[in-house]
C-alpha cells in the first residue's frame, strides 16, 4: 500500500514491505533544487506538510510517513501497525529523512514508480486539482495501474473528481475505492476518524485493517461520489456553525455579556457538542493552531454548495457562511484554523 502525500515536486520517499498485509509503500513529494513536475500548481500534494517520522516497526508490516495536520496522525496509528522500512537516499528536507535513512528508504521519481511495487495506493491530496494531477499528469498513478492494483483516494473533492479518477483507474484495469474522512488532526493523532468510503467493495474489504486502524469507523456508502457527497454535507455543516457559533459571541460581547459565561451556558444546553466545547475557550484567546485550516473549509462550503446547484438545492446559509470565510481568507487567515472565521466576523462588524 502507498500514501500519496506532500507537495510541489515529485520526491517521492517510499516504505517497501513485506508481511501478510502485502506491500505498503509511502510516496512524499517536496521541493527540490526550485523544480516543479509538470502540471506545476496542479501537483500540489497536501499543502499543509509539516513533518515526516518514522516510529517503531512491529508485527505485519510498514513504517508510514505523516505529513500535514492529518498525514502526521495517520503515521502515528499505522506506524504501529507495520513492519519494517527502506530507504534510498536523503531528501532535502534534512532531519525528516534521518530516521527515514535510518529504516532504510525507497524513493522513487514519480507515483507510477512507487505505484509499480503496490498492490493497493492510498492517496489524501489538499484539493481537486492535486487529486487529478497524482492520478492523470505524466508520471501520474494511470501509469503503472493495472489489474491486481487499487487505487484508494482519501481526498476532499467534488463528486465529479472522484468519478473521473475512478473512470481512469477502471479503464486501465484496476480497482477504486474513494474513502475521505470526518474528523480533523486529534481525531487523526489517535485513531478516531470515521472513514466515508465508496466504490469497489472487494477493496473496501481488502483495505478494513489500515482503514480500522486510521478510523474508528468506516462507511460503506455505495457507488463512486457518495463518499465525497457525504463529506462535503457534513464539512458544510460544520462550516455553518462555525460561522453562526462566531457570529453569537460577537452578539454576546457587543451586548454587555460575558462570552466565558456564553460557553458555559452552551455547555450545559442542548447545543452542547465537542466543536463548540473545543474550539470556544481557544477562539476567545485568539488561538488558532490549525487543525483544519480554514481555506480547507471554505473550499469544501464551495464545493457543497456546487453539489447544492447540481440538485437545485437552495442553500442562503451555506452560501453566507461562504462568504465569511472568504472574507476570513482575504484577512490572511487561511491557513490558520477553521475557527479564525471568528476574526472575520469580528472584522465584518468593526467595518458595517
Amino acid at each position: 500500500m502507498l500514501f500519496l502525500m506532500g507537495q510541489v515536486r515529485w520526491t517521492s520517499y517510499s516504505n517497501g514491505l513485506g508481511g501478510h498485509e502485502g506491500n505498503i509503500e509511502h510516496m512524499r513529494h517536496v521541493g527540490q533544487n526550485g523544480d516543479r513536475p509538470r502540471g506545476s500548481e496542479k501537483a500540489r500534494i497536501f499543502e499543509d506538510l509539516e513533518q515526516l517520522e518514522i516510529t517503531r516497526i512491529e508485527e505485519n508490516g510498514g513504517g508510514v510517513s505523516g505529513f500535514g495536520n492529518y498525514g502526521e496522525g495517520h503515521f502515528h496509528e499505522l506506524a504501529a501497525k507495520w513492519i519494517q522500512s527502506h530507504c534510498l537516499e536523503p531528501n532535502p528536507l534534512q532531519g525528516m529523512c534521518d530516521e527515514l535513512v535510518a529504516h532504510g528508504a525507497t524513493l522513487g521519481e514519480s507515483p507510477a514508480e512507487v505505484v509499480k511495487k503496490c498492490k493497493i495506493t492510498f492517496g489524501m491530496l489538499s484539493d481537486p486539482p492535486a487529486a487529478l494531477s497524482v492520478v492523470f499528469d505524466n508520471g501520474g498513478v494511470l501509469e503503472q495501474i493495472c489489474p491486481g492494483k487499487g487505487y484508494i483516494d482519501m481526498s476532499t473533492v467534488d463528486p465529479e473528481t472522484s468519478t473521473k479518477i475512478s473512470e481512469g483507474v477502471i479503464s486501465k484495469g484496476g480497482v477504486f475505492l474513494e474513502a475521505p474522512v470526518s474528523g480533523s488532526k486529534q481525531p487523526a493523532e489517535t485513531g478516531q476518524l470515521i472513514i466515508l468510503a465508496a466504490g469497489e467493495k472487494a477493496l473496501y474489504d481488502e483495505a478494513i485493517p489500515a482503514l480500522d486502524v486510521i478510523g474508528k469507523k468506516s462507511f460503506f456508502l455505495g457507488q463512486v461520489g457518495n463518499g465525497a457527497k457525504m463529506k462535503l454535507v457534513v464539512n458544510m455543516i460544520m462550516g455553518c456553525v462555525m460561522n453562526s457559533f462566531s457570529e453569537g459571541l460577537v452578539l454576546a460581547e457587543k451586548s454587555g455579556l460575558n462570552p466565558h459565561t456564553l460557553l458555559d451556558v452552551l455547555d450545559l444546553g442542548a447545543v452542547s457538542s465537542p466543536l463548540i466545547r473545543g474550539k470556544g475557550p481557544a477562539m476567545l484567546q485568539s488561538n488558532y493552531s490549525p487543525a483544519f485550516p480554514l481555506k480547507h473549509q471554505q473550499k469544501d462550503i464551495r464545493l457543497a454548495l456546487g453539489l447544492g446547484d447540481d440538485n437545485a438545492i437552495s442553500m442562503p446559509i451555506a452560501a453566507a457562511a461562504n462568504e465569511t470565510f472568504k472574507k476570513a481568507r482575504s484577512l490572511g487567515l487561511g491557513d490558520l484554523d477553521f475557527s479564525a472565521v471568528y476574526e472575520a466576523v469580528k472584522d465584518l462588524q468593526r467595518s458595517s
